[in-house]
């Protein structure tokens, strides 16, 4: 094999007086040297800690290897190493321990941000908290009748903490509140900035004018409440990466390309429509195209989501990240790049996200009314008391700042985010985990399920349905054929047949037919119908033909997902209609609609076709709730109202979607639709909560009956009550 030179470095070896003298080899040596190339694989086998040991060592042990890190989480692993170093080598290498490894782009990989809001949020909560404590301790002495002197010094060592306290932990406010007003908008941060601005300033004011009553503890137990709420909301919401860009980190980042019969390795963005590219077993393909040469099976699982492999040959047309199973291909390109089917995936994906990103939550709606009501009842409370005192602007102030301060949005911030968090550990226990903040809200609205098969309501892992009727010697004959094959019938046969196996040799398999090998000095063959000579089933099944015998056909069925006839009777109770769309064959499509009770099912149904199915159900003014698990279902999951996926589904399925099942039981769908209509029911008794207090307390800070600190604890005592209510959940 042949690899083009890159032009990478060359400006940099010229550029360099020190080099010119250098010999090439010796150059090209010290280039390698320092410049190491970054190679990123998935591994979707690895799920534990000792994976992380075993696949690290693994690749650490290869020659020109130079540092190996297994992200767990994302399922990847990122090796550092020589430049003549391949994906193919290390996949090589973690095929040898047990692991399935396929390469990504680094290029195409957006680096993840770490959860840096978040650590943030809780360490302003921490001081916030570390402080309010210090100066209601101070505060204590000021209540217990302290004056003049002792006082003033009480008052000021509160100011010292509290100032840069406020200055601090109300960042994200203040900044927020900026960004709002800076282009005209009143949000909800806006009367929660003015309120720790103005409770800071007067209690300030008064400090230095040696006043009886100063308000730091207000500002900073205001503080506390007010990120108490926002690092809820942040918790309740998952940080996870684009499913359009997960989708496009599944693209194959290089292709082999012939050239008169030479093997050129090129980016995928120098492949054009009509050159030839070859695809090892074991690949997946880099662009879409027809077969010219060979003869393999192509898993098409990824995009289609049929259950089996299916056969390849000239003339099949193919598409990029379909997965070459058997035999060598050549392709003839019929679209690469941005223009493969699975670039245009990933930008429906996109569009779908983006799409949905316009619903908002219960607290957002209610605050587009809430703030400007806030300013307007401060602003009067303060014109009123200027014209009623003869232009008091201290005793004003006071009073403004108190209405702020009692009608700040805490409790409405609470309302929505401690319901979430409530809800998402009752259902985290059940086995479901609340990836989207606005999940439960648009979970509790759905009225329609939509159902993928393959990996979803089954394993998608066939089990033999025949064994009982084969005789023994006929399973030994099939067991020691299937042993030697990684195709999916085979492996399940493998794995079923508990008799010892015959003594076949010389095996072989034949990519996209079957295995063969010898029995006795006779030929036995473990494979396709028309490769044994029978004709085929109408049930999925692989044939085994054995020399003066019948040919035997071994069947298969798809095993249920545990939970799964529960959920839909589930479903079905609550009132729900339910769909069945896949991306199978109409026969299987039709047989396990009828095991499983769903009477409205759509086979054959390509990605496009099953995000269109739920776009067409919106449009008639329903709610849908997409559960699927493969790449062909991330459309549908990101254009539906709310979806889910299994845990082991496809990284994309499970980014794309809002929940995520943790289990392989699929019962506690009917769970979170029912808890999410708890939920849902909690948020609204929250917005009630916080507007009788409003109601109660308003009109006493707009008599002047409540000072900036009575309505600090006032507002406590509405934001507890909010995570009580919350609470009942549970």
């Amino acid at each position: 094999m042949t690899y083009e030179a890159s032009d990478e470095g060359r400006g940099g070896l010229a550029a360099c007086p020190a080099c010119v003298a250098v010999p090439a080899a010796e150059r090209l040596a010290e280039l390698r040297r320092i410049e190491p190339s970054r190679l990123m694989l998935s591994l979707p086998s690895a799920y534990c800690a000792a994976c992380i040991s075993t696949v690290e060592g693994a690749l650490k042990t290869h020659p020109g290897v130079r540092s190996a890190r297994v992200n767990l989480t994302l399922k990847r692993v990122s090796v550092e190493a020589e430049p003549d170093i391949t994906a193919a080598d290390l996949a090589h290498v973690l095929e040898g321990v047990g692991y399935e490894a396929h390469e990504l782009d680094p290029g195409m990989l957006s680096m993840t941000e770490t959860d840096r809001q978040g650590r943030e949020l809780l360490m302003r909560l921490g001081v916030a908290f570390f402080s309010m404590m210090n100066i209601m301790l101070l505060s204590v002495a000021v209540w217990s009748g302290a004056e003049a002197a002792t006082r003033d010094m009480f008052h000021w060592i509160s100011a010292m903490i509290a100032i840069p306290t406020v200055i601090f932990c109300g960042q994200p406010f203040f900044k927020s509140a900026w960004a709002a007003l800076r282009v005209g908008r009143l949000g909800m941060d806006v009367p929660i900035s003015l309120a720790l601005i103005l409770a800071s300033s007067i209690s300030l004011y008064e400090t230095m004018h040696s006043g009886e009553k100063a308000y730091f503890d207000a500002a900073v137990m205001l503080s506390f409440f007010l990120l108490l709420g926002r690092y809820l909301d942040h918790r309740s919401r998952a940080l996870a990466r684009s499913a359009a860009e997960e989708l496009a980190a599944l693209e194959v980042p290089r292709a082999i390309v012939l050239e008169d019969g030479i093997e050129h390795l090129r980016p995928i963005a120098q492949v054009a429509k009509g050159d030839l590219v070859l695809v090892r077993p074991g690949g997946r393909m880099p662009v879409d195209g027809v077969v010219v040469e060979g003869s393999s099976e192509v898993d098409r699982g990824l995009l289609t989501g049929e259950s089996l492999p299916v056969f390849a040959g000239p003339g099949l047309a193919v598409s990029a990240g379909e997965v070459n199973l058997t035999g060598p291909l050549t392709l003839r390109v019929s679209a690469a790049g941005r223009d493969s089917s699975l670039h245009r995936m990933a930008d429906l994906v996109a569009v779908a996200e983006s799409a949905r990103n316009k619903y908002t939550t219960l607290a957002e709606r209610a605050a587009r009314f809430y703030s400007p009501m806030v300013h307007i009842l401060s602003f009067s409370a303060f014109g009123f008391w200027m014209w009623k005192t003869g232009g008091d602007v201290r005793f004003a102030i006071n009073i403004s700042a108190a209405v702020l301060i009692i009608t700040c949005p805490c409790a409405l911030g609470l309302a929505v985010p401690a319901v979430v968090t409530a809800a998402s550990g009752k259902l985290f226990r059940k086995g479901v985990l609340i990836k989207n903040g606005t999940a439960l809200e648009r979970l509790a609205e759905v009225d329609v399920v939509v159902f993928d098969k393959t990996g979803t309501l089954t394993l998608g892992t066939p089990e033999p349905s025949n064994l009982d009727s084969i005789v023994e010697q006929f399973q030994s004959v099939a067991l020691a054929l299937a042993k030697a094959s990684s195709h999916p019938l085979a492996m399940a046969l493998a794995g079923r047949i508990h008799t010892a196996p015959a003594e076949v040799t010389d095996l072989r398999e034949v990519p996209g037919y079957g295995i063969e090998g010898c029995l006795n000095g006779a030929k036995v063959r473990l494979g396709r119908a028309a490769w044994v000579g029978v004709e085929s089933v109408p049930e999925t099944a692989t044939y085994l033909s054995v020399v003066g015998q019948t040919p035997v056909a071994f069947t298969f069925t798809d095993t249920i997902r545990p939970g799964a006839e529960a959920a839909i009777a589930g479903l079905r109770a609550q009132g729900k209609a339910i769909k069945l769309v896949s991306g199978d064959n109409e026969a299987a499509v039709s047989a396990f609609a009828a095991r499983v009770g769903i009477a409205d099912w759509v086979a054959g149904a390509l990605p496009a076709e099953k995000a269109a199915l739920v776009r067409a159900l919106a449009d008639q003014g329903h709610k849908v709730l997409m559960v699927g698990d493969g790449l062909n279902d991330t459309g549908a999951l990101a254009g539906a109202h709310v979806s889910i996926s299994p845990a082991q589904a496809l990284d994309a399925a499970r980014v794309a979607s809002d929940i995520v099942l943790l289990g392989r039981d699929l019962s506690a769908i009917a769970d979170a639709t029912r808890i999410a209509k708890q939920a849902t029911k909690r948020m609204v008794e929250n917005f009630e909560i916080s507007a009788a207090y409003n109601v109660i307390a308003v009109p006493l800070a707009l008599m002047g009956a409540a000072t900036p600190l009575a309505a600090a604890l006032a507002m406590s005592l509405s934001s507890i009550s909010v995570s009580l209510n919350a609470l009942r959940l549970k």
